[in-house]
């Protein structure tokens, strides 16, 4: 898993890259999300454009970030859902607990109005 942090329209956005399981870089993924967090950075997309799996321990992670974002004030959104993770989204009924947008300027405009419904 590769992880490569940008600004844009004042959001972070997290691209990533390859499988989101657990391992290693399932730390790194949570000291990410921790490290923005204390930095205060409340506004996160997680670009999953580059993403071909995702398993449990990955979405626990998502959720993990999500919670830990949420608790700042903040929010996180997911945008370049593919159609396997997507599924797996909705079979888990996790569709319901994150906005997940085609682009990455449609969420950092969803973001950037700081509502959340």
């Amino acid at each position: 898993m590769k992880i490569n942090q940008r600004e844009l329209q004042g959001t972070v956005v997290l691209d990533l890259q390859g499988k989101l399981t657990g391992g290693p870089e399932a730390e790194q993924i949570r000291a990410t999300f921790k490290e923005l967090v204390n930095d205060g950075k409340k506004h996160i997309i997680v670009n999953l454009r580059k993403v071909d799996w995702i398993n449990s321990t990955g979405l626990g992670i998502l959720i993990s970030g999500y919670t830990s974002v949420r608790k700042a004030g903040g929010d996180l959104v997911l945008c370049n859902v593919g159609d396997r993770i997507d599924s797996i989204l909705y079979v888990t009924k996790l569709n319901l607990l994150f906005h997940a947008f085609e682009s990455e300027s449609d969420a950092a405009e969803y973001l950037k109005k700081g509502t959340r419904e």
